[in-house]
C-alpha cells in the first residue's frame, strides 16, 4: 500500500510515554478566550505572476530560484509539489524524501507528466532520500519544504524545518496527540521570531466563495451564532488489510507505517486526519475561539483487522457564549455521503453545500456570484507571493487550534468523558513512539478504545 514519507527523529518529550508540562505553561480559561485570531491573506495569483525577485538573504541558491523539497511523496505530497511549482516560475523541485523509494519514483513520474513544470523537476539521485531520517536530509538542501508525511510525525518535521530556517507548507493535521500540539505551539512561536512562512493545508480557508461567506458571518449577516452542524460522511480512506496479508519478516512498525491511516498515533483517526477540515469550518465560524468543552459518541462498526481507529464519531462542542457545534464523521462503505455545514444565527442561516456552494437565508439573504478558484493552488500562490514580498504568512496559530479541536473530540469519543479545552491541551497521553532507532522499535500498544473504560489522561 502506498504511504507518504514518515522520516522521523527524536521523541517529542525526551522519552516515549506520558509526560507533564510545567504548570506555568498550561493555558488558562482566559488563554482560551483570548486565543489569537488569524486569517488567510487575500493576495491574488495575478499579483504573484508580477512578483519582484527575492530580496537578498531570503534564499540560499544565490539567484531568484527557490529550491523546493518534498517530504512525503504520496498523492497529497505530489499534489502539493505540483501546486508549488505552478505558483512560482522561479521554483525548482530539487529534493525528495520518503520511507519507501518506490514512492519517490512514482511521484517524479507523475509530476513530469505535467509539461508546464517538468523542466523544473531536477531531483538528482543523490537528492532522493529514503529512510526514517529522510526529512532532515531534504530540509538541509532546500529553501522551502513541503511536509506531507503521516501526521504523527509532523511535529518533529515542523520543528526541524523551522530550526533550519526554512519556509514551510504543511499538510493538516499538525499532530495526533496533545504533546505533539504543544510542540507545534512552540514551533509556531519560533517561526514568528524568525519571520518564516508557515502555510497550513486547511485549503478551504483559501476558497474564494467560503472566504466571502465567512466574512459576512463575522460581520453579523446572520446575527449571533447559536448552533453549527458540520458533516464529513464518506467511505474509508485506506482500509486496513487482513493480518494474513502481512508480508513475512516486516516489523510491527513497518506494518503500521504501511497502513498508517488505521492507527491513531500515525493518522489521528478519521476525525483528526480527514474531517478536521470540517472541524476547521466550525473553528472559522467562531473566529478561532476554542470551545470550552465537548462530549462525543463513536465506535467501530466494520472489523478493523488490527487497526485501532473508530469508523464513526459525533462530537458536541460548547463555547463560552452558549453556542453549540455538532460534528458528524463517518468512514463506512455503502452509506450516505455528505460534506457540508449549516450555521444558525438569530438573524438567519448560512450554509455550505457539498462541493462548497455557499449561501445565506434570512434578513441578509445572499448567494455567491463571484469567480471560482482552485483553493489548493491559491494557498500556494499566496504562500510563495508572501515569501517573495518579504512578508511571510503564518497560519500557525489557527492550524494548531483546529488540530486540537479535532483531537479533543476524539478524546471525548474514545473515553466517553466530557473534555475541556484545558484538559485537551494539557493531556499527558503521548501516542507517538521514538522511532529514531529504526524499524525494530516497538510501537505503543494499539488496542481499540472503549468508552467508559479507556481513561482520560
Amino acid at each position: 500500500m502506498a504511504v507518504d514519507a514518515v522520516a522521523f527523529g527524536s521523541p517529542l518529550n525526551g522519552q516515549p510515554g506520558m509526560t507533564r508540562m510545567p504548570a506555568d505553561s498550561r493555558p488558562t480559561p482566559s488563554h482560551r478566550r483570548d486565543f489569537l485570531k488569524t486569517g488567510a491573506a487575500s493576495m491574488s495569483a495575478a499579483a504573484l505572476a508580477a512578483a519582484v525577485p527575492l530580496r537578498a538573504g531570503l534564499h540560499a541558491a544565490g539567484d531568484d530560484t527557490l529550491r523546493v523539497g518534498l517530504v512525503g511523496c504520496g498523492g497529497r505530497g505530489s499534489g502539493a509539489a505540483q501546486q508549488a511549482l505552478s505558483a512560482d516560475k522561479y521554483t525548482k523541485l530539487v529534493a525528495m524524501g520518503d520511507t519507501f523509494k518506490s514512492q519517490i519514483d512514482s511521484s517524479i513520474a507523475a509530476l513530469k507528466g505535467n509539461t508546464d513544470i517538468a523542466d523544473r523537476i531536477v531531483v538528482e539521485d543523490s537528492m532522493k532520500f529514503v529512510g526514517l531520517d529522510a526529512f532532515q536530509q531534504v530540509i538541509d538542501n532546500v529553501d522551502v519544504v513541503l511536509l506531507a508525511s503521516p501526521p504523527g510525525f509532523r511535529p518533529v518535521h515542523l520543528r526541524a524545518a523551522v530550526e533550519a530556517n526554512k519556509h514551510i507548507f504543511t499538510e493538516k493535521p499538525m499532530a495526533t496527540d496533545a504533546p505533539g500540539v504543544r510542540s507545534v505551539v512552540e514551533t509556531v512561536a519560533l517561526a514568528k521570531e524568525k519571520n518564516l512562512a508557515i502555510c497550513a493545508g486547511f485549503c478551504w480557508r483559501y476558497h474564494s466563495e467560503l472566504r466571502e461567506l465567512f466574512t459576512r458571518i463575522h460581520e453579523g449577516a446572520i446575527g449571533n451564532i447559536l448552533a453549527i452542524y458540520g458533516t464529513y460522511l464518506t467511505g474509508p480512506v485506506k482500509p486496513m488489510p487482513p493480518a494474513d496479508t502481512r508480508p513475512a519478516g516486516i516489523s510491527d512498525l513497518e506494518w503500521q507505517v504501511r497502513n498508517w491511516y488505521n492507527f491513531t498515533w500515525l493518522s489521528g483517526d478519521g476525525l483528526v486526519e480527514q474531517a478536521v477540515h470540517t472541524v476547521d469550518w466550525l473553528a472559522w465560524v467562531m473566529q478561532d475561539q476554542p470551545p470550552a468543552s465537548c462530549t462525543a459518541v463513536g465506535g467501530r462498526q466494520i472489523p478493523a483487522h488490527g487497526g485501532n481507529i473508530y469508523d464513526h464519531i459525533e462530537v458536541n462542542y460548547l463555547w463560552d457564549s452558549g453556542a453549540r457545534g455538532f460534528m458528524s464523521q463517518r468512514q463506512i462503505t455503502g452509506c450516505y455521503n455528505e460534506n457540508g455545514l449549516v450555521v444558525i444565527g438569530d438573524k438567519g442561516t448560512a450554509q455550505i453545500k457539498p462541493g462548497g456552494s455557499a449561501s445565506i437565508k434570512g434578513e441578509n439573504a445572499w448567494r455567491y456570484k463571484g469567480p471560482s478558484n482552485n483553493m489548493y493552488q491559491t494557498e500556494h500562490d499566496e504562500f510563495f507571493l508572501s515569501i517573495r514580498d518579504g512578508k511571510p504568512i503564518n497560519n500557525g496559530d489557527r492550524m494548531w487550534n483546529s488540530t486540537l479541536m479535532a483531537i479533543m473530540g476524539r478524546m471525548a469519543g474514545y473515553t466517553g468523558q466530557q473534555v475541556s479545552w484545558e484538559q485537551a491541551y494539557n493531556s499527558t497521553q503521548s501516542l507517538v513512539p521514538d522511532v529514531s532507532q529504526g524499524w525494530n522499535v516497538e510501537p505503543f500498544p494499539q488496542e481499540m478504545a472503549q468508552p467508559g473504560i479507556t481513561p482520560l489522561v
